[in-house]
């Protein structure tokens, strides 16, 4: 099974998953850049559910502004508070003011380098990656949880971040829709079935799975 034909399986299933979801409205309104909060997002996603990341996100536009010029200027306490439902708000608020420092100005986000945001404190391999993807516009596929599980049971392929990170690239177009959007379908079929316990007896993709239990 060719990586790309798992792609296209995957689109035809759920269609075009438009990842990372920005608010384009609050930002044309409040005349903030919606690359500010790919990377606010990308911090905050670190060890916790999407739906807690939404919640800190609409404390920020509510309670105080969704940018990156928002959290090099609020204070530290303050900062904790509207992002306490992503968890780890101590350590998170933290990682936003320094990577807030860092990119800045957001524009900067078109030529860092991976090495260079790996540098930064509390920037990881997959937070980078996200950053350099969604908010940056380069060509850098995310590794995360759902897409190791599903590279495992579907091509039996598992190793470090850098490997499968270099497995995807190496066999997918350079093309920046094919990578997000890919990114994003994995991520909803490891929602949807591809689970830490499999519904493999449910999954439309079953029968192309390596790892596929018929009795799940």
């Amino acid at each position: 099974m060719k990586l790309l034909r798992l792609y296209e399986l995957l689109l035809d299933l759920y269609g075009f998953q438009g990842w990372w979801p920005v608010d384009a409205y609050y930002h044309n309104l409040m005349g903030t850049d919606p690359r500010d909060e790919v990377i606010i997002g990308a911090v905050l996603t670190q060890n916790t559910s999407w739906k807690n990341v939404e919640k800190s996100l609409e404390n920020l536009k509510r309670e105080g502004e969704l940018s990156l010029e928002f959290v090099r200027k609020v204070n530290l306490e303050g900062l904790k508070e509207l992002i306490r439902p992503s968890g780890f708000y101590n350590q998170k608020a933290i990682r936003l003011k320094t990577v807030a420092e860092f990119i800045n100005p957001t524009d900067r986000v078109k030529t860092l380098s991976r090495e260079e945001l790996l540098r930064v404190k509390g920037i990881g391999p997959e937070t980078a990656d996200a950053i350099l993807l969604y908010a940056g516009e380069r060509l850098s596929f995310v590794i995360d949880k759902y897409t190791q599980r599903f590279i495992k049971r579907f091509m039996n392929l598992e190793g470090d971040y850098h490997r499968l990170k270099n497995f995807f690239e190496s066999n997918l177009p350079q093309d920046l829709g094919v990578y997000k959007e890919f990114h994003a379908l994995i991520d909803e079929h490891a929602k949807r079935y591809c689970r830490s316990t499999p519904l493999c007896g449910e999954c439309p993709l079953n029968s192309l799975c390596i790892s596929a239990s018929p009795s799940s």
